[in-house]
């Protein structure tokens, strides 16, 4: 390796902090695997170091500066051009901050949590960590090359958190989550070579930068770049993931343990739509306008499947999981739409998909920690016995089906009314979800926590299995109070940023979209769409 250059000074720097110092905090937790108080505190100071930091890296951040900021690179494979380059734009910067937000989270929810025989809290937060540092290092990558090897890498730290800390099924889940994956990434290599064997053609030497592959791509005959669009867009629908690519992902999330759960639909997943606005519009236009009529009705039937399926379980983790495909398809939606103003609320879906279902997935972990079971049925009455732990399933709830004054309103309103314009007929079909998202979401809060305390979760509260606690009996509540317990100071600690992001993107959403808009203009120029109001004469 030499010459590291930078083009952002100490901003360039603070990036390379924000990507490094996960790792180097799970070298140090790895060395204090026989201790897992120290470990956790460990873990937990270096998760909210990174936070601060990746705060820091927002305040520097100038929406209306260059396209890529905070830009660092040195040569890793000369001979073919490929760099360890790395920097940010609006896009990828609030999904950087998303990262630093969820993972101390995720460790504080998850500080009592009992970890399968044999393993310790030392390995489990490693590995986390090491998951963060790479996930901060794909959305920040700005070699292809570069972006592929992470993209794949990151699948390992993955595979060993759900193979080896999640439930009875849990390599069946970790190889299948892997193999998707995997096979996916290989198909994005081969386009990323192809794309790299055209540049070559074309202007005598080949080159893995993204913003120079991008020039020259998108230039290609249509034919070509349906063929080098299909293999990238093949590895971010998998990721992303979009019906009917998307089997993996209810097994992975029934199977991981909840914090483990909030990274892989909060963070992971989100490499896909990324990907979609990074790589496939700007290097494949031409490929993005032919086959966008396949990707919308993808998108549609995303949120329809997604939807219906999740009205029908009975598991609460594979209940996130589909409602995270249906909101998935929102997303797809407001990308492939071509309008700024649906791809503006596409990205803030992303951030707030990952506040909102993130929420919703702890606050249903600590019911399962109370009452051992995931099954929806073995619930029942728990606000009585639990009221605070029963207002945070409601918020999260209410903020999963976009009621207005939460955060993902917002979003879901951007990508409905950016689309209607163009896509008139999915963007009707796509409001069916919304229907469906209230059914869902009130069921769920309906059967675990109104009526009378019930289930044979709630085993012992008042005489025995399949009890049910008298809500008329004051003597029996109080009795069941005690032996459920409602939400804890770490609990609450816990759950605090995102009720505050909740409330706060949900009536005061600009910051996030003042960041957002200009990169999402940027990638409209870069791959010659133009918002359908604007052709028409509008505004």
């Amino acid at each position: 390796m030499n010459g590291m250059t930078t083009s952002a000074g100490a901003g360039a720097g603070l990036l390379l902090l924000v990507l490094l110092l996960p790792l180097a905090g799970s070298l140090a937790v790895t060395f204090l695997r026989s201790n897992d108080r120290v470990a956790k505190l460990t873990a937990l100071g270096v998760s909210l170091v990174e936070f601060v930091l990746t705060l820091a890296l927002c305040v520097g951040y100038r929406p209306t500066g260059a396209r890529l900021q905070m830009v660092s690179s040195a040569d890793w494979i000369a001979t073919v051009g490929v760099h360890l380059s790395f920097g940010v734009d609006g896009i990828a910067l609030v999904m950087i901050a998303v990262i630093g937000l969820l993972v101390p989270v995720v460790i504080g929810a998850g500080w009592a949590e009992k970890l399968p025989a044999g393993r310790s809290a030392g390995g489990f937060l490693a590995l986390i960590l090491v998951q963060e540092s790479l996930m901060v290092g794909v959305f920040a990558a700005t070699d292809v090359f570069l972006f592929y090897v992470l993209f794949e890498i990151m699948l390992i730290p993955m595979y060993f958190l759900i193979g080896g800390y999640g439930g009875a099924r849990r390599q069946y889940a970790a190889v299948k989550f892997f193999l998707y994956s995997f096979l996916g990434g290989l198909l994005m290599l081969a386009s990323a070579i192809g794309a790299y064997a055209y540049a070559a053609a074309q202007t005598g030497h080949g080159t893995f930068d993204w913003a120079t592959l991008a020039q020259i791509t998108r230039n290609a005959p249509p034919s070509l770049q349906v063929w080098l669009f299909l293999g990238f867009f093949a590895a971010f629908a998998i990721k992303a993931p979009l019906v009917p690519l998307h089997t993996w992902l209810p097994d992975a999330t029934a199977e991981a343990p909840i914090g483990v759960g909030v990274i892989l639909v909060g963070v992971l997943d989100k490499v896909g739509t990324f990907g979609f606005l990074r790589y496939c519009l700007p290097m494949f236009p031409a490929a993005s306008r032919e086959l966008a009529p396949l990707l919308l009705v993808l998108a549609v039937a995303g949120v329809l499947y997604g939807s219906v399926l999740a009205t029908g379980q009975r598991d609460m983790k594979r209940f996130i999981a589909y409602v995270s495909i249906a909101h998935f398809g929102f997303i797809a939606l407001g990308i492939f739409a071509f309008s700024s103003q649906a791809q503006v609320g596409a990205v803030s879906y992303m951030v707030n998909h990952s506040v909102a279902t993130g929420m919703l997935l702890l606050v249903l972990g600590m019911v399962i920690a109370r009452g051992g079971s995931t099954v929806i049925d073995d619930y029942g009455g728990m606000a009585k016995l639990t009221p605070l732990l029963a207002g945070m399933l409601l918020l999260a709830g209410l903020s999963t089906l976009s009621l207005p004054g939460t955060n993902s309103f917002v979003s879901e309103f951007l990508v409905l009314l950016g689309s209607f314009p163009r896509e008139p007929v999915f963007t009707v079909l796509a409001t069916i979800g919304m229907v469906l998202a209230a059914m869902y979401v009130l069921w769920l809060y309906q059967r675990v926590m109104q009526g009378p305390a019930r289930g044979d979760a709630l085993v012992g509260l008042a005489g025995g299995p399949g009890a049910a606690v008298d809500p008329d009996s004051e003597t029996g509540t109080r009795s069941a109070r005690r032996m459920v317990g409602d939400l804890s100071r770490r609990e609450i600690a816990v759950l605090a940023p995102l009720v505050l992001l909740v409330i706060g993107l949900g009536f005061f959403p600009k910051p996030l979209l003042d960041v957002i808009t200009p990169s999402v203009g940027a990638t409209m120029t870069e791959a010659g769409f133009s918002d359908p109001v604007t052709s028409q004469g509008g505004k």
